[in-house]
């Protein structure tokens, strides 16, 4: 089965659309870096050249491991917006999920801010290229030290349904 995404390219100097294509997944979905030009506006040139996409850790594992781009170092109580500097395409009846990883939500209490953030397949889309940003807080009594380069949050892919009314 192949499936296709709308993948639009704006002007950045005043967020109009400048070409939209219709682009062929043959896979279900895929992570890209967001463009130099997007990524300064919340980092710099030389952590945008370390930026990793995305993967899984095993064949088996559910979640696509998100990598610090730069050191990540949390006080108990203390709250970060994490640019990943990474962007998400799927099919349109798809969505992201990002959580914690698992065993800093245990050893330290890691928590996203929203608890569970959700990207829309329209993301992409939108005039900062769907670039991803993950809110987090340390709600646990020790520093969290994550190291650039190291998984700090996961993702997984899931399709979701509508209901009758949903036209």
């Amino acid at each position: 089965m192949v499936d296709f995404i709308r993948k639009k390219y704006y002007n950045k100097k005043n967020s109009t659309v400048l070409e939209e294509k219709k682009v062929e997944m043959r896979t279900k979905a895929k992570f890209e870096k967001v463009s130099l030009e997007t990524f300064l506006q919340s980092g710099s040139e030389q952590t945008y050249n370390n930026i990793l996409l995305p993967k899984r850790a095993t064949a088996k594992s559910a979640g696509y491991d998100f990598f610090a781009p730069t050191d990540i170092d949390l006080e108990p109580g203390e709250t970060l917006t994490v640019a990943t500097g990474v962007r998400a395409l799927m099919p349109d009846n798809w969505c992201l999920m990002i959580f914690p990883r698992s065993g800093l939500g245990f050893k330290f209490r890691l928590r996203l801010d929203n608890t569970v953030g959700i990207i829309d397949a329209d993301y992409c889309n939108a005039p900062n290229e769907g670039h991803i940003f993950v809110k987090i807080t340390n709600e646990g009594a020790k520093t969290l030290h994550v190291p650039a380069k190291n998984a700090f949050a996961q993702g997984i892919f899931t399709q979701y349904f509508l209901t009758e009314a949903d036209d």
